[in-house]
């Protein structure tokens, strides 16, 4: 598309775009609410200087470089955003105090799939969006440059060409092929060893993710155990302590952590991986309450990462999930799980 179509509002037009610029954010930014904050400054901003596109470039780069200024703005202005395993060695599973609690904005968050993937997108495409969304490939993002980390994104993730992403950031073709030399480099050492993405028609996923949720209801720690790589993590958003091993993660589970016991999950799908809304016990005694957003790191049949998220009052509407499950949800979810 060269220029604006004049008999279609800008609006509109510019709402195409939408899922894959909140895309672009969020791996920019570490967190899905800053993505959105970013693409709706983007709208706004592009949606003004409407009379100032020449067409000289495609209205999708047009609206790209708007987002990209709007993102190295907020990278200047921020702090870089980690992961509690970027803070500092694992605790024991035998703590009594979950440690120090750390504001949202330094926290690699999730990001709900169905807001950046198209609807009916080919399959390898999705697996590729995917991998390029998950936790630890974004955390490892964010120990890039703003610049290099642009680089990065448009020519790795998103395939535009060393001239487009020139133009785009007004850097030399040279620059940006030395830019993203420097951010390959630095990625390969921050990146951990690759874990698989979420294939819902994957039958191996599906018994694990079946094996985990039976064993996680019915609080069987034995079951969970054997689900768990050796170096698994479990870690606590916005906690600072996190736990590596099946030893100290079921040691916390049966002890500080048993008040997860009774628990239901709901499934969902966030940054690439398979996810569920936990909800506990309700203190009322009716139902259950929003706990935390379980986002499951697998690799090889086995689960190595346990990201609990407890920041539900944002999470659980982002992901659409229930503000709270009566007994009859619960049931009707349970039945529907039989086979």
């Amino acid at each position: 598309m060269s220029e604006v179509v004049t008999d279609v509002p800008i609006e509109k037009q510019l709402e195409r775009f939408r899922p894959e610029l909140v895309g672009y954010c969020y791996r920019m930014l570490g967190s899905a609410f800053e993505a959105e904050d970013a693409v709706q400054e983007t709208m706004i901003r592009a949606w003004r200087a409407q009379d100032t596109f020449e067409g000289r470039s495609s209205l999708r780069s047009w609206v790209y470089r708007i987002a990209t200024n709007v993102c190295l703005t907020m990278v200047d202005s921020a702090q870089r955003r980690v992961r509690p395993m970027d803070l500092g060695p694992a605790g024991s599973g035998h703590a009594t105090h979950p440690g120090d609690i750390h504001p949202e904005k330094i926290w690699v968050g999730p990001v709900p799939d169905e807001r950046i993937l198209p609807e009916g997108s080919d399959p390898a495409r999705l697996i590729a969006e995917r991998e390029s969304i998950r936790l630890a490939f974004v955390a490892a993002l964010q120990h890039l440059p703003p610049r290099q980390r642009a680089v990065l994104i448009l020519r790795e993730v998103l395939a535009w060409s060393a001239q487009e992403v020139a133009d785009l950031l007004e850097m030399t073709v040279a620059g940006v092929n030395s830019a993203l030399q420097r951010a390959r480099a630095t990625i390969s050492t921050a990146t951990p060893s690759a874990g698989d993405t979420f294939q819902p028609l994957d039958e191996a996923q599906r018994a694990l993710l079946a094996r985990y949720v039976q064993a996680f209801e019915a609080y069987d720690l034995s079951a969970l155990t054997a689900l768990l790589h050796e170096d698994a993590t479990l870690s606590m958003p916005p906690l600072a302590l996190w736990l590596r091993g099946p030893g100290d993660i079921t040691a916390w589970m049966s002890g500080t952590g048993c008040g997860c016991r009774g628990s239901r999950l709901v499934p969902v799908v966030a940054s690439g991986l398979p996810a569920f809304g936990q909800y506990r016990p309700s203190e009322s005694g009716a139902g259950h309450d929003p706990w935390a957003l379980i986002v499951l790191e697998i690799s090889d049949g086995r689960i190595t990462g346990v990201n609990n998220f407890l920041d539900t009052d944002r999470l659980f509407p982002l992901f659409g999930l229930p503000a709270h499950l009566d007994e009859q949800v619960v049931e009707a979810q349970q039945d529907e799980e039989r086979p």
